[in-house]
């Protein structure tokens, strides 16, 4: 089975090189710029002051079996086109992958931080190696800018420079420095974005998972949990209905779980909101809300694909990942072939194609046609 339109990946990622933020950053941060240093166990990993180290081995694993995918690693094994554009062109080929729209490795992890004027330092900086790194094919490598949500002021300025250089979408940290994403205070921003037509993006790995409990794998569905949080937050919190042209993107935190979610935030609303947030009263159901406002990125989810017609698949955009260990690169086609075949061609173009090039404004008349096997 093959694809005749351009399939664009909604969810893939660089790789941070060593000098990402000592080269770019302001002068008076430099010495405090995240590096990249070589652990004579570990490998390469970049060090940032007041977090733990971010080991890159599992940054750059796509295509490796599981058993062979560890934590540790160097860069110089690392697949070049996660830091090379040059060669990145050759590996979207081979999984055929038209475009892609990219989001940070080191930047995603450096949303955590406590400290928002080194985020608002760190994220400057990565602004600025991305809008270079995307130069080489600015077509096919579409960029996501990042903002530290310091302040709500800040952040629409952030938003506007991010539109300027030419990247996709902005990517917000889990936590803002202040009010909360869902208080008044925000209004400006999210009205703002909207009516840029920017695209506001919240990726897994961005806000605290708190404690880990029981095996360590408990925190593989923990990173889900903190997304869906973000979420019902905005939905609860009337962002959509004060804003009904915001979109918002939900990242790689897969998308099969949808309908039972927005069933569970409708059971909630209407069964349990007068005795627990009675204040709290929406034109419609949250459900209709997420529906319309709020879109999904997921990789092999197969689930997604089962559970379309019982969501808005409009708003469904699948990604390989690439080059990070949940990737489905190199194996994209075939896995695509397999999950898609339950689709509608309309659904399956929608999904592939079709939806992320109209929320991003990608003119798919500019890109090959790569997927036709």
């Amino acid at each position: 089975m093959g694809f005749s339109y351009p399939v664009i990946s909604a969810d893939s990622h660089i790789t941070e090189p060593p000098d990402t933020y000592s080269k770019y950053i302001e002068p008076e941060w430099r010495d405090r710029a995240p590096k990249m240093v070589t652990h004579e166990e570990h490998g390469d990993m970049f060090i940032a002051e007041g977090m733990r180290p971010i080991k890159m081995g599992l940054v750059a694993a796509a295509g490796l079996a599981p058993e062979d995918i560890r934590s540790d690693g160097l860069i110089a094994d690392m697949h070049q086109s996660g830091f090379s554009p040059q060669t990145r062109l050759a590996d979207q080929a081979r999984d055929g992958v038209s475009a892609e729209i990219l989001y940070p490795t080191v930047g995603m992890m450096l949303c955590n931080h406590e400290d928002y004027d080194f985020k608002a330092a760190c994220f400057a900086a990565y602004n600025r190696w991305i809008v270079d790194y995307c130069s080489e094919a600015p077509d096919r490598l579409l960029g996501a800018g990042q903002t530290a949500a310091r302040t709500v002021d800040e952040a629409i300025r952030d938003l506007h420079a991010i539109k300027d250089a030419g990247l996709r979408t902005v990517m917000m940290p889990g936590v803002p420095a202040e009010a909360d994403y869902d208080q008044a205070e925000w209004d400006p921003f999210w009205a703002e974005a909207a009516a840029m037509g920017m695209p506001v993006s919240f990726h897994i790995l961005t806000t605290s998972m708190g404690k880990i409990r029981g095996s360590k794998l408990n925190s593989f569905l923990m990173i889900m949990r903190g997304i869906q949080d973000i979420m019902s937050l905005l939905v609860f919190g009337g962002v959509f209905e004060r804003h009904p042209d915001l979109r918002v993107v939900c990242v790689e935190a897969d998308a099969g779980w949808v309908p039972h979610f927005m069933y569970r935030m409708d059971h909630g609303y209407k069964r349990h909101r007068h005795h627990i947030a009675p204040n709290d009263v929406l034109a419609k159901l949250p459900s209709e809300y997420f529906a319309e406002n709020i879109y999904v990125t997921f990789q092999d989810d197969w689930t997604a694909f089962a559970q379309a017609d019982h969501m808005n698949w409009r708003r469904l955009m699948w990604a390989n990942d690439f080059p990070h260990s949940d990737s489905t690169w190199p194996w994209s086609k075939d896995l695509l072939a397999e999950h898609t075949v339950t689709l509608t061609d309309e659904q399956c173009q929608a999904i592939l194609s079709t939806n992320v090039a109209d929320l991003y404004q990608i003119d798919t008349a500019t890109l090959p046609v790569l997927a036709i096997s």
